[in-house]
């Protein structure tokens, strides 16, 4: 850690990142071969990264109109775009179809874009991924994000809605189902999840009789983290399940990693300014704050180390309950309990580790502005992202 730079910001460790990555594709490699990384905006669009992941062969995984335009203007061709999820506008949607991307369709409102799409464009071959929603939890009980409840995206297998979303595909012409896209949230990020997900493409496969280009499991994989699964516990796995139904020359895998491949690489550094006692409970004052490493707020732990400050000479008493706040004005800021250690002064540091995954993307602007963003490769740091000022903030705006 540089001790000399202004507090809090962001470190990505680029040689760890770059294990992870050839962790992914060297995996993915042996285990299959024919493969795509569609990299997930959504978890971390900070341009430094997304121009890591392009230059090591990624695509873009997009959700929105934003996240399309941010990937056109990065350099993402439209030919070199993974588009998912329910909020797509309709050119976007047309430009990466006709451009030959990959578009899973999620919606009623995108089988009627395509619809109108077909009708101007008379002749023209269109391929496109649909979007399955399946019952993950019986296949896998108590791993999966919803339960017994279903998930809100793509067409619903049980209610007949993915058949009939497939034969009305059927019914365009020109129109080619050319992918699956199976994405789904779990708890567990379980090998078994993934193996469920390949049993799931085989089962529609063998029931509607497709012509697959691909299969995209989406992401949701674990990294980094101790007795958990890594992406070479996965890949066998699937390949067993898909291998029952597909072959590597003719279908490829597509993966859409976000946390797991760059949390492990990123730390949020934070320095501690203040501390103050308040009936009984001593409270430690950062600089750093709960919305920058939990903007959602359902953390319940963090991994994290302590730096103590080498110029500091006077005692250290052990201190049995040391609460670690924020730096805003709400009382929810509260990071965690540091219980029977040794007492922290101003001047300490407190860093969080496996921080890279939608930390940055869901920061508010509440208080304090973005926090600057370092690049470390070896004894070498190099900022990628300047701390906000208020001309960052005001731009674009009329006054």
């Amino acid at each position: 850690m540089n001790t000399q730079l202004p507090t809090p910001y962001f470190v990505i460790d680029e040689p760890v990142l770059q294990r992870y990555y050839d962790m992914l594709t060297d995996s993915l490699k042996e285990n299959w071969g024919n493969y795509l990384v569609g990299y997930s905006f959504k978890t971390n669009s900070l341009p430094w990264l997304v121009g890591f992941v392009k230059r090591n062969g990624a695509y873009a995984e997009v959700v929105s109109e934003d996240e399309y335009s941010l990937a056109k203007y990065l350099g993402f061709t439209d030919s070199e775009i993974v588009y998912n999820g329910p909020y797509k506008s309709e050119q976007s949607f047309r430009s990466v179809l006709l451009a030959g991307g990959y578009v899973n369709l999620d919606s009623r409102q995108e089988l009627e874009w395509l619809t109108d799409l077909v009708n101007s464009n008379p002749g023209t071959e269109l391929k496109v991924g649909i979007r399955a929603n399946f019952n993950l939890e019986q296949m896998c009980p108590g791993e999966t994000t919803m339960g017994e409840v279903s998930g809100r995206f793509g067409f619903c297998y049980e209610t007949g809605k993915f058949a009939e979303a497939v034969e009305l595909l059927r019914r365009l012409p020109g129109v080619r189902i050319t992918g699956l896209h199976l994405h789904s949230s779990s708890k567990s990020r379980s090998v078994n999840i993934f193996r469920s997900i390949a049993r799931m493409a085989c089962l529609l496969q063998q029931e509607f009789d497709f012509n697959l280009e691909y299969v995209d499991l989406g992401g949701g994989y674990c990294g980094g983290m101790e007795s958990r699964p890594e992406y070479p516990d996965y890949f066998p796995a699937v390949a067993e399940e898909l291998s029952k139904c597909f072959s590597p020359e003719n279908t490829k895998i597509i993966v859409e990693p976000g946390i797991s491949l760059i949390s492990k690489c990123t730390t949020f550094v934070t320095s501690i300014f203040d501390t103050r006692d308040i009936k009984g409970t001593r409270y430690v004052m950062t600089d750093g704050s709960r919305f920058n490493i939990d903007p959602t707020m359902i953390k319940t732990s963090h991994l994290f180390h302590v730096d103590y400050n080498e110029h500091y000479t006077g005692e250290r008493p052990v201190k049995g309950r040391q609460v670690i706040s924020g730096f805003t004005c709400m009382e929810v800021d509260r990071l965690f309990t540091y219980e029977n250690q040794p007492e922290l002064v101003p001047g300490d540091h407190i860093i969080y580790e496996n921080v890279g995954g939608y930390t940055m993307s869901l920061n508010p602007l509440f208080i304090q502005y973005f926090p600057a963003v370092y690049v470390r490769s070896g004894d070498k740091m190099k900022m990628v992202r300047k701390k906000w000022t208020p001309e960052e903030y005001v731009q674009g705006q009329i006054m």
